[in-house]
């Protein structure tokens, strides 16, 4: 489409010339019809040597190239123009008669399920849903409208799904959660009834696992984005808008306020709370409730600016040790000598 077109489409203004544009690159790897972006000042220089079409950017900047797009959040418009020319994945609509439908489910006549899809009985799939191939639904399930489950992902019995949800291939909804009682040194089952809540708008990325409840629900609060890897154990609650990046645990029954990040690898301990608008760095672990607000990293979990200070001590333990052990020797000649001078 022409670069007019787009900027009308995102609400915003073109500056220079009229170009057509036919799909979205970086900077350095842009086509002579690409739209790139500059959202970073750091790659300014690249925008002298850019091939694009034309640039995303805020209008500082725009004399610098011969078509822009004026945008007070680059990253964010791009993001927007990305959409309008991202291809949806897949080639089926309606649902393939390789597909199996339980005669008691109910799927929606707008709604896509690929061959070898599983829709078991008492299920219900919501307008312009996808279902792709592999994919389970288990009894009873509820799946909310424009869903998109992609391959292999695994929905068991009586889990509810909002709207708008998108879940990654291999990903398990629903599983047992992880609940034993010792009985004579051994380990025996607790069943886990409950059930998981997904809310609106919520992605789960590949082959992350959210456990049922053992009892009640383990509930994924609207607007939360999953990455790959990351595993929710029985009976967490997540808030509204939390980031929860890869191979990060998250133990039984605990609590995550609204619009939490975890970082890469965080590990949190059962039964705590962690309040609204929490930070937590890459690997750290973390035993205790966190208050509202908290910024930290580490394990155990440190204010941020405490373990900067601790992490900077560490770099230094080796010398440090040196010097002590010199110390040391030092004492014990004056120890000495004082010795003989009695």
């Amino acid at each position: 489409m022409l670069l007019s077109e787009l900027a009308a489409l995102l609400g915003l203004t073109i500056s220079g010339k009229d170009t057509e544009i036919t799909g979205v690159n970086t900077l350095e790897n842009a086509g002579s019809s690409d739209l790139s972006f500059l959202a970073n000042p750091k790659y300014e220089a690249q925008l002298a040597t850019t091939k694009a079409a034309a640039v995303v950017l805020n209008a500082k900047y725009a004399d610098q190239v011969e078509s822009a797009i004026l945008s007070e959040n680059p990253y964010m418009d791009l993001a927007k123009a990305m959409h309008v020319f991202s291809k949806p994945q897949g080639c089926v609509e309606g649902i393939h008669e390789l597909a199996f439908i339980h005669p008691e489910a109910e799927v929606d006549e707008t709604a896509t399920v690929y061959p070898f899809a599983f829709v078991g009985k008492g299920a219900k799939i919501g307008p312009n849903s996808k279902i792709f191939a592999g994919v389970y639904v288990g009894e009873d399930c509820e799946i909310g409208s424009g869903c998109c489950l992609y391959p292999n992902c695994s929905i068991m019995a009586r889990i509810v799904i909002g709207s708008g949800v998108i879940i990654q291939p291999g990903s398990v909804i629903g599983g047992d959660g992880f609940g034993y009682a010792q009985v004579s040194g051994k380990h025996m089952k607790i069943p886990q009834i409950g059930t998981v809540k997904i809310g609106d708008h919520v992605e789960i990325g590949s082959n992350t696992t959210i456990d049922r409840a053992a009892l009640d629900v383990t509930k994924i609060g609207s607007g939360t984005k999953i990455d790959n890897l990351v595993q929710i154990a029985h009976n967490v609650v997540t808030g509204d808008d939390c980031l929860i990046i890869s191979q990060s645990g998250i133990a039984g029954s605990t609590k995550l306020g609204n619009n939490v990040i975890l970082a890469a690898q965080a590990g949190l301990v059962d039964n705590i709370k962690i309040g609204d608008g929490a930070i937590i760095g890459a690997q750290s672990g973390v035993s205790n409730d966190v208050p509202a607000g908290f910024v930290g990293a580490g394990s155990p979990l440190l204010e941020k600016g405490r373990y900067l200070r601790s992490s900077i001590s560490i770099k230094k333990l080796p010398d440090m040790g040196r010097k002590l052990s010199a110390l040391e020797k030092r004492i014990v000649a004056l120890e000495a000598e004082l010795a003989k001078g009695k």
